[in-house]
């Protein structure tokens, strides 16, 4: 994922990772943080979460304000998550929502790079919100945006990686209700 290598520091937790777990799995910790993905556009949404492995299984996320919830995740090979998001089956025109968990820390990103500039995402607008709003920033792609400032572009994009505490509950809309 193009936000990971913004982390140069990462690479000196290279001893660390054989600590990490082995498995892709949810952390058992007294964190609470997490994401939860609203669908407010007029049709479904599929996603994917994916680690080091493209490998999970598609979700169908329904129109109609359904929601899909994620705890957050360890990566085994010590890298991040990419929930990807697209309005085909086939992941075609895809939106991502990225995090890489560093405790205390959960790193996060939008990345729009692997979406065109007439995507449904950007006609319908998106937006992340937290629970900690006085530490953790906000992202906002008002629909029409295709090139939103708030999330990656370009691979180069760094400014679009985020930090909040790892206890944080994340809130990620799509559609026109949530970056009006």
């Amino acid at each position: 994922m193009m936000f990971t290598k913004a982390f140069g520091l990462l690479a000196s937790f290279g001893a660390m990772a054989s600590a990490l777990p082995t498995a892709f799995e949810t952390r058992d910790s007294n964190s609470t943080g997490g994401v939860e993905i609203f669908n407010n556009m007029g049709q479904d949404i599929y996603l994917w979460s994916v680690a080091d492995s493209a490998d999970s299984s598609m979700i169908t996320l329904e129109s109609g304000g359904k929601s899909y919830t994620e705890s957050w995740k360890l990566n085994s090979d010590g890298g991040g998550i990419s929930i990807k998001l697209s309005t085909t089956p086939e992941q075609s025109d895809v939106l991502q929502y990225e995090y890489t968990l560093v405790s205390p820390t959960i790193f996060w990103d939008l990345s729009c790079i692997n979406m065109g500039s007439t995507s449904q995402f950007s006609t319908a607008g998106f937006a992340v919100t937290s629970s900690d709003e006085g530490n953790c920033p906000q992202a906002t792609c008002k629909p029409g945006d295709s090139a939103c400032a708030d999330a990656y572009l370009f691979p180069t994009d760094d400014h679009a990686t985020h930090g909040c505490p790892e206890s944080v509950q994340m809130t990620l809309n799509l559609g026109p209700s949530s970056a009006e």
